[in-house]
């Protein structure tokens, strides 16, 4: 692990060095794997060569959440504050407002889509898989608390005939849904940001998806909250 995070730092000087474009910005990516001392090693590093923002790498590639959570918690801090902060490739509602509570900024992942079309829908109480039988005579919408074109112009039968019919429209709207869901969670996160109530925010997130409390790893005020 010591000898691959200095390979990324060796590349990383390469990289910057070989950057001639003003118009796109090169982010340094952090790694380290789950130790704590070589991801702050490398956050060292890349913070010398001077980036113009900064990835969390190496995470949800098949660690246990609540590592891969404490990771996020660990470098959020350390990484400069006046630059963007990204971490690759996650995730769930649940690990974009644990990263966000990091101090995160940025996030990437194929699951709302990549979802949608296994007709796996995100809501604000909790995941629906559309194809269970329990939707066959549904007629409300996905979530009730969604405003997107889907919620309120489709039920949760309908959708689900057309995923069972292997109809394309199923993951078509199924995706709209999703981003849609996901697009109003990061705003919700802003907002609640913007208003210095972010812990609230997130606390309220867990309830209505009725997660257990321990999942919030709540001990106090986030990052986002100072």
């Amino acid at each position: 692990m010591r000898r691959s995070l200095e390979l990324t730092s060796r590349w990383a000087k390469r990289c910057k060095e070989a950057k001639r474009r003003d118009d796109q910005a090169l982010f340094g990516i952090v790694q380290g794997g789950m130790h704590r001392d070589l991801r702050e090693r490398s956050i060292t590093e890349l913070c010398e060569l001077g980036f113009d923002g900064y990835a969390l790498g190496g995470l949800s590639v098949g660690e246990e959440r609540g590592l891969m959570h404490e990771i996020m918690e660990y470098c959020g801090p350390l990484l400069p504050f006046d630059k963007p902060r990204y971490v690759m490739g996650i995730g769930t509602p649940e690990d974009l407002i644990e990263g966000i509570n990091s101090g995160i900024d940025m996030f990437d992942c194929v699951m709302p889509t990549r979802n949608a079309r296994n007709g796996m829908l995100f809501t604000a109480t909790g995941n629906m898989n559309i194809k269970n039988a329990a939707y066959a005579e549904d007629r409300s919408p996905i979530d009730g608390e969604c405003a997107c074109y889907v919620c309120k112009n489709y039920s949760r039968a309908y959708l689900r005939h057309l995923y069972r019919s292997g109809e394309i429209l199923a993951s078509r709207l199924n995706t709209w849904h999703n981003l849609s869901y996901y697009l109003s969670l990061m705003a919700g996160a802003r907002k609640a940001i913007a208003e210095d109530r972010f812990t609230q925010f997130r606390r309220e997130f867990y309830a209505k998806r009725q997660l257990s409390e321990k999942m919030t790893r709540d001990q106090g005020p986030g990052t986002r909250d100072k």
